[in-house]
């Protein structure tokens, strides 16, 4: 699915539901920033310690500012920064899952169904093409997710600073595609390969989503040039 400034101009199979993967971690962060103080400080729990997957590589015990645990989701999508994260606002993940469903039925998600707050296979957890370019304008819409969503890389440390640790954004196209300022990859056995990206240049906004993508990097930048070349009708932006 493609959208030039908030416009569908291209989409194929645009309402199947699928395997949202790692894309369910847009909707984990704009919950916490619209819950949480960014200054608090996060303890690690067991079950956080044990995600699997993509890690930061956090123990039990480990207290993480918030705002450095949601740089770890976004940006190096870690399981176990997006798992205390989830615990931190509602207590546990599977209150944290209630209000994601919930606030997907507010942005109007139809085709939404999230199981866990780290993109896990799941049974029943789905969503579709369409539903997550609005999550992603949605989320964009805050600065601060905006602002983690573009960084190439960065470093966050425990609250005493005794551990560091290094992020590096998993959307190859950031800092490689130029005008391209985020959103979210993600990956799993059932999902396949998944894409987000935004991408500005000259004034014009272009968002692709990409489902089960075996080619997602080479396609996505094929799209995004089609679509900044053209966009101005549904067949412009046609892989």
């Amino acid at each position: 699915l493609v959208t030039v400034a908030g416009r569908e101009v291209w989409a194929r199979n645009p309402d199947a539901p699928l395997p949202p993967a790692s894309l369910t971690k847009m909707m984990t962060a704009l919950l916490v920033l619209e819950q949480a103080d960014l200054r608090s400080v996060v303890t690690v729990s067991r079950e956080a310690s044990r995600e699997t997957g993509t890690r930061l590589g956090l123990a039990l015990g480990d207290r993480m500012p918030v705002v450095d645990l949601l740089a770890a989701t976004l940006i190096g999508s870690a399981n176990d920064a997006c798992h205390a994260l989830a615990e931190h606002v509602a207590g546990s993940e599977t209150r944290f899952v209630d209000l994601m469903n919930a606030r997907a039925r507010e942005i109007g998600l139809r085709g939404t169904r999230f199981a866990n707050a780290c993109g896990h296979d799941a049974s029943g957890m789905h969503s579709t093409a369409r539903d997550l370019a609005r999550l992603a304008e949605t989320a964009m819409g805050n600065p601060v997710f905006a602002k983690m969503a573009g960084l190439d890389d960065g470093w966050i440390a425990t609250a005493g600073g005794g551990k560091k640790f290094s992020l590096e954004n998993r959307n190859l196209l950031i800092g490689r595609y130029r005008g391209a300022i985020g959103v979210k990859t993600g990956f799993t056995g059932s999902a396949g390969k998944c894409l987000v990206a935004l991408a500005e240049r000259g004034g014009k906004r272009v968002l692709l989503v990409l489902l089960n993508a075996p080619d997602r990097w080479w396609k996505a930048e094929e799209i995004l040039d089609a679509a900044f070349a053209h966009g101005s009708g549904a067949s412009d932006a046609r892989p």
